[in-house]
């Protein structure tokens, strides 16, 4: 079986746009690919250095998340990043392979270092070599496991690139000992918040988690965006601009949806029933995904045993891959 790798950085929960938008692409994909799951503590330690706090806890509890959406551990590696050495050795190998510049130009470092500037109104200044470097890192990622395939969205296809053109380099270099990854694209687009926004993220409030109680939930939908042309409860309105429509086009029963659509547009449904009937699509959606995460919320040290096991047998392919890549260097002294 061709290999995948792909992981998370753990900075928070998984919300809804995590899990439509790559959740449930690899739960199918675990069937058919030897798997590998990084939690990319290393890389969330970029922009949160100054918190470990939050790093080391949400390793546990993203590795919760992901159990919970239906990822097997019989079927998946999951690992820790900063337990495989071999990985910030081949970062370094890998650094003398690529430009400053051309780190400045990746589109996808490009955009989020543009949002920090926004967000912290900062000349850029205070971008860290970490922080520019991590598409190294993804590299080294990659390559430590001879990852052929990689899920990724439209928005990170610059961060794929820049790894094929590292392995090409060394490749040219030192002769042929890695693979050239191919991008695996996501069927499903990005995951719209309840605030209409094109990204659903922690950072702009406008998420729904995987493990958001029934009355946080409520109180998420009761405040999500309808169509603002729609004043009184019998006024016809445009379900396409609807942020509750959208929702129960992701959770509602699909026999559902007519009906709702059109008694919107005929101003037979008000905004605040809509959401109620949302809200109740929602929790029954969730139930099943929340049951099996409270196994693991009670069970702690399942989950440990899980990262233990799984980052042991990636740090053996590691170790493997490592000896190839120094052989090819002139450097396994």
């Amino acid at each position: 079986m061709k290999t995948i790798l792909t992981g998370l950085r753990p900075t928070g929960n998984l919300h809804l746009g995590h899990y439509f938008g790559a959740g449930q692409s690899w739960v199918k994909l675990q069937n058919d690919y030897n798997f590998y799951l990084e939690i990319a503590d290393v890389q969330a330690l970029t922009d949160n250095f100054n918190n470990p706090d939050k790093v080391r806890k949400n390793v546990r509890e993203i590795t919760a998340d992901l159990l919970a959406i239906g990822l097997d551990p019989k079927k998946v590696n999951f690992f820790i990043q900063s337990q495989i050495p071999e990985i910030a050795e081949l970062t370094v190998f890998y650094s003398n392979l690529v430009t400053v510049a051309r780190l400045q130009r990746n589109p996808t470092v490009k955009a989020e270092i543009a949002q920090k500037k926004e967000l912290f109104g900062n000349d850029g200044e205070s971008i860290t070599y970490g922080f520019l470097g991590y598409p190294v890192s993804q590299a080294a990622d990659i390559t430590a496991f001879d990852g052929e395939l990689v899920p990724v969205g439209d928005d990170q296809l610059p961060l794929i690139e820049q790894c094929r053109e590292i392995v090409r380099k060394f490749n040219s270099i030192y002769g042929e000992t890695l693979k050239e990854p191919e991008p695996y694209l996501s069927k499903t687009t990005r995951i719209k918040g309840l605030d209409g926004n094109d990204k659903m993220g922690k950072s702009l409030g406008n998420a729904i988690y995987l493990v958001d109680d029934d009355e946080t939930i409520k109180q998420k939908i009761m405040g999500a965006i309808t169509d603002p042309q729609k004043i009184k409860k019998d006024d016809p309105a445009n379900p396409e601009i609807c942020m509750v429509y959208y929702y129960h086009k992701l959770v509602t029963p699909s026999d559902l949806i007519p009906n709702i659509c059109t008694e919107c547009r005929e101003g037979k449904r008000g905004c605040v029933a809509c959401k109620k009937e949302l809200i109740d699509h929602m929790k029954n959606y969730l139930k099943e995904i929340k049951e099996r995460r409270k196994k693991y919320e009670d069970n702690p040290e399942l989950i440990d045993k899980i990262l233990k096991e799984g980052t042991e047998n990636a740090r053996q392919k590691a170790q493997e891959q490592i000896k190839k890549v120094k052989e090819a260097m002139k450097i396994d002294y």
